[in-house]
């Protein structure tokens, strides 16, 4: 096996670039780091690209490594043979490098191994080679009679010849693989509800498969994680249908002598092999496969939407109210001022059961006057509808503009009962940090989302079912890469957010913290070199991506990398600027003045490559630019859009919130995001919503349909609806 050349062709990338990736890798360069500062030797690859380039390359090295081990295994058995070296080598799955150890493996205690032992395996031979002589079994069977082995007669001798022979069968790599392959290409998914003692799958969230079939090969991830989650709560029983005959007829073809007395008893072990040992041990093997390619496609799902939700446009420099709805407990205030300081705290009782609407108007508007509140972010958890409702009636009654969004609220509470917010926000009980969360999600997203569990944000598609492992890992990177992109004031950003850093983690985001306390504040990237365990490999990778604003060095607020300051002194010098001049904000013109003389030349004389030079006038032009600032903002609103005034036809815009793989939900200002199902979204055959929409995108829908009693609005983004 090749690895260079299969990675090659996979991401369509000459080996030269394979060879630097790899080399970056394993020299311990971190995904984001490789994906900003090394794109001459990754042909800008991007982060998620990298990533899975990096999967793929360790997926391929424990094939090898399998292939060494078993090999190894085989032979100091003694029975390496230049065949099985042959199969072994052509092997591309760790599933069929299984199929080939399986006859050599220490087998547990069977039927066929309890044969052996009685001494049973030369006749198993002699009925498996189905020899034209071979005349009478029975004959031959007598000879191996032992009472001693509770073998008293030649029927028990043949039974135990046969278990053998099924046992081979079942063993012989080639005819698992034509099997499995026929299996997953016509066989079904057969699924069954099941109506016992309290199970009743009448009125459950399966009933749609109470009776459901779907070949294997079709099946929907999102249908496999459901079936697998009722499966396990006792509502479905599943299995495979196959048609037996034409597998078994794969077996035959590869084993029978049909002419050969020997050929009955051949036939029997083969269908055996096949209902005892083949089918069980495939359908178990292609539900893994199923299984783990539904959890890899609802981890993708999920990491495409956290991804997009981290991303959100901050709402920058506002004021900001945050109100986490309740009934009984009342609605929890918070207002922190633009850098997300907690200026003001109450409660206030606007819903019921002891809705004091008119206080709670009084308290809520002076609050607003006091601290010049412009934004209200209100939570959509409980009562959050009615607490929408007395926020538009309050605005149209005050004489301020001031305008309010609804947030999603998913993981407020876990971290506002978590350590690091008792750590942030001693001062406050947890129901007070729930309502700044809310208020500070809303101005930096990435910033606030990244002290919740990734798991407990509520994007995403059967995520939970997935292997802990797997998702952990995924979203980790996915984390990583947004917080890394977006790059992070390092006199200001929390622990949290350091630890995603390229190069950092937990421990040593804790010792900056500790150092930041103890000297003030940061003036330079190069002090970070002091801070302890932050060595100088950790410090290449993440210095690039740390801002000290009005530092020393007007280089250490932008995102060039220390390693080209040189550089990017050079190509001041050369257009006629000065550090001075990042400060003032006068490069804007920098990336055309490159331009005109010309990149190339202008690299060569520098002595950087094309790439990099384009990303260091990128960066002086626009001094700790932030990519989210180029996506559409929030839309935040005035009045709330009643479920009971919406009719078919009626045109709006909304927020996409959750990407899922049959469509996507929209929020168009009610309680109840609509459904803008796979087939509503554009006029051509998509294969995923995630093609067209992500979360964050600001949509025209027409509302299709509307069911009032369960809530559920239809939506479409086609022109002609």
């Amino acid at each position: 096996m090749n690895i260079k050349e299969q990675l090659s062709k996979e991401f369509s990338v000459s080996s030269k670039i394979v060879d630097n990736i790899v080399s970056l890798i394993d020299e311990g360069n971190t995904i984001p780091f490789i994906a900003r500062y090394r794109k001459e030797s990754t042909n800008s690859m991007d982060d998620q690209t990298l990533r899975e380039f990096s999967n793929k390359l360790q997926s391929l090295r424990n094939i090898i490594e399998k292939k060494d081990d078993i090999t190894k295994k085989i032979e100091e058995q003694g029975k390496l043979t230049d065949d099985i070296k042959k199969a072994i080598a052509a092997a591309k799955t760790l599933t069929e490098l299984d199929d080939i150890y399986l006859p050599f493996k220490k087998a547990k205690r069977t039927r066929a191994t309890i044969a052996k032992e009685k001494g049973l395996e030369p006749l198993a031979d002699i009925i498996f080679m189905q020899s034209d002589d071979t005349k009478d079994i029975v004959s031959i069977a007598n000879e191996y009679i032992n009472t001693e082995a509770d073998i008293n007669t030649a029927d028990d001798a043949i039974a135990g010849a046969m278990d053998i022979i099924a046992d081979n069968i079942s063993n012989t790599a080639v005819l698992r693989k034509r099997i499995r392959e026929y299996t997953s290409k016509e066989g079904f998914l057969s699924v069954k509800g099941i109506n016992k003692g309290d199970i009743k799958i009448k009125g459950s969230v399966y009933e749609m498969y109470s009776d459901y079939t779907q070949d294997i090969k079709s099946i929907p991830p999102h249908r496999i994680l459901a079936i697998n989650r009722g499966e396990k709560e006792g509502y479905l029983k599943v299995a495979f249908e196959v048609d037996e005959a034409q597998a078994l007829g794969i077996i035959y073809r590869e084993v029978l002598k049909p002419k050969s007395a020997a050929a009955f008893y051949v036939a029997r072990s083969a269908k055996d092999a096949y209902g005892r040992l083949i089918a069980p041990a495939i359908e178990r093997e292609i539900r893994n496969e199923l299984t783990a390619a539904a959890e890899d496609s609802a981890v993708s799902v999920f990491s495409i939407n956290l991804k997009n939700l981290l991303m959100q446009p901050p709402l920058k420099n506002k004021v900001t109210l945050g109100l986490d709805p309740a009934y009984r407990t009342g609605c929890k205030i918070a207002v922190v001022d633009a850098t997300g300081k907690v200026l003001d705290t109450t409660v206030i009782y606007p819903t019921p059961p002891q809705p004091r609407i008119e206080e709670s108007k009084r308290v809520l508007t002076a609050l607003i006057k006091k601290h010049d509140v412009t934004t209200i972010s209100i939570g959509n958890g409980t009562a959050s509808r009615e607490s929408e409702e007395f926020v538009a009636e309050l605005l149209k009654e005050i004489d301020k503009d001031v305008s309010y969004i609804i947030v999603n609220e998913a993981g407020a509470s876990v971290y506002s009962a978590s350590k690091l917010a008792a750590e942030e926000f001693p001062e406050y009980d947890l129901t007070l940090r729930s309502a700044i969360s809310i208020a500070r999600r809303l101005q930096d997203p990435l910033a606030e989302l990244v002290k919740i569990d990734p798991k407990s944000i509520g994007v995403g598609q059967y995520q939970h079912d997935a292997s802990k492992a797997k998702l952990d890992s995924a979203l980790a990177g996915v984390v990583e890469n947004c917080v890394n992109s977006v790059g992070v004031d390092i006199n200001t950003a929390s622990e949290k957010l350091l630890s995603y850093i390229a190069g950092i983690g937990p421990a040593v985001a804790h010792n900056i913290i500790d150092y930041r306390n103890q000297i003030g504040s940061f003036t330079s990237r190069k002090q970070l070199l002091e801070v302890q365990k932050l060595g100088s490999k950790a410090y290449t990778q993440c210095a690039g991506f740390l801002r000290v604003a009005n530092g020393d060095n007007p280089l250490d607020a932008t995102g060039v990398h220390p390693e080209s300051y040189s550089a990017a002194k050079a190509l001041l010098k050369i257009c006629r600027y000065t550090t001075d001049d990042i400060k003032a904000g006068k490069l804007s013109d920098i990336r055309k003045t490159v331009e005109n003389i010309g990149i190339k030349k202008l690299a060569e004389e520098i002595g950087v490559g094309e790439i990099t030079l384009k990303d260091i006038a990128l960066e002086l032009a626009k001094p700790g630019r932030d990519p989210r600032d180029e996506l559409p903002p929030p839309i935040l609103r005035k009045d709330v859009l009643d479920i009971e005034s919406l009719e078919e036809g009626m045109k709006l815009k909304g927020t996409v919130r959750n990407v899922v793989d049959f469509g996507a939900f929209v929020d168009i200002g009610m309680h109840h995001d609509g459904l803008v199902h796979i087939s509503k979204i554009v006029d051509r055959y998509i294969k995923h919503p995630s093609e067209v929409l992500k979360v964050g995108d600001i949509v025209e829908v027409t509302v299709t349909s509307v069911d009032k009693e369960r809530g559920r609005i239809g939506l479409s983004m086609l022109k002609n609806e």
